[in-house]
């Protein structure tokens, strides 16, 4: 099986390395950020979120956050949205913070966020993992919502006329006003757009953690057990994805992945190895 390296991205400046890593993501426009606190965090916290665009620093303060397993990402005016991925009860959750790291307002958006990525006009599209679907949040029970910054119900996903069954949004990807969903249990590739109909390819893949989109083309990578650092090629016929190469990604040294987070814009999936300190990119339209 060829074995494919990631390209190096962007790294988190060693200044704050001694910080703890909460959260990190990159956003709609290609901007790495990392979610940092102190090493004594309650249950309300200041926190630090630095940026790297394409090599450029910048650090932004984030005043009473209250996140305590947090997801991260920008928002198109200069502030950023920090989810927390359990709701306690009905609290909000969701908290957006200003350009100058200021809270604005909050809202909720349902339990067990597994995925959280805001698209180039703010709205914020959340993928739940199967906590939040069987659990008793009827806000999560649809698995794959948008909801704009402000916390106003953008689009649902309606599993009954949609798309057989949605137990766990497995990977997210959001791009150029388009959503792509791979749900569990039957790992469909759903293409969403708010206001037009959800449509559904059949894939051969089980487990993959991310997808890439390019055109008829879709990659999708990772899996269950010795498949997590699959990837897989594939091309869109009118009802499924039909593989055509599969492979491996590695570091760029040609170490194995481990442990790692990973973000999907578009025609690029981008992964963050333990000890989460550097992104690093495969994209798929230039692989083509």
């Amino acid at each position: 099986m060829e074995t494919t390296p990631l390209t190096p991205y962007a790294r988190l400046p060693r200044a704050h390395a001694r910080r703890t890593i909460l959260s990190s993501t990159v956003d709609a426009f290609g901007q790495a950020h990392w979610l940092l606190a102190g090493p004594e965090r309650g249950s309300v916290y200041d926190a630090l979120v630095v940026t790297v665009d394409d090599g450029r620093v910048h650090e932004t303060r984030l005043s009473a956050v209250t996140a305590r397993y947090p997801h991260v990402d920008a928002l198109p005016d200069g502030g950023f949205v920090v989810a927390d991925a359990r709701r306690r009860g009905n609290a909000d959750h969701v908290q957006v913070f200003d350009a100058l790291g200021r809270p604005s307002w909050s809202f909720a958006v349902g339990d067990g966020i597994g995925h959280l990525l805001a698209d180039e006009s703010g709205d914020l599209w959340v993928g739940h993992f199967d906590e939040g679907v069987f659990g008793d949040d009827p806000l999560s029970s649809p698995g794959v919502r948008c909801w704009s910054p402000t916390g106003e119900a953008v689009w649902t996903l309606k599993p009954a006329s949609e798309v057989e069954y949605v137990a766990d949004c497995y990977a997210l990807n959001v791009h150029a006003g388009t959503a792509w969903a791979y749900p569990y249990t039957e790992f469909p590739l759903l293409r969403l757009r708010a206001g037009r109909p959800v449509t559904v390819w059949t894939t051969p893949v089980s487990g993959a953690s991310a997808i890439a989109v390019h055109g008829q083309g879709v990659a999708l990578f990772g899996g269950y057990g010795g498949d997590s650092d699959r990837l897989v090629l594939c091309t869109l016929t009118k009802t499924s994805a039909e593989p055509y190469a599969h492979g491996t990604l590695v570091r760029p040294d040609g170490s194995a992945i481990g442990r790692r987070r990973v973000v999907g814009r578009g025609p690029r999936i981008f992964v963050q190895a333990e000890p989460y300190t550097a992104w690093e990119v495969w994209d798929l339209s230039a692989a083509e």
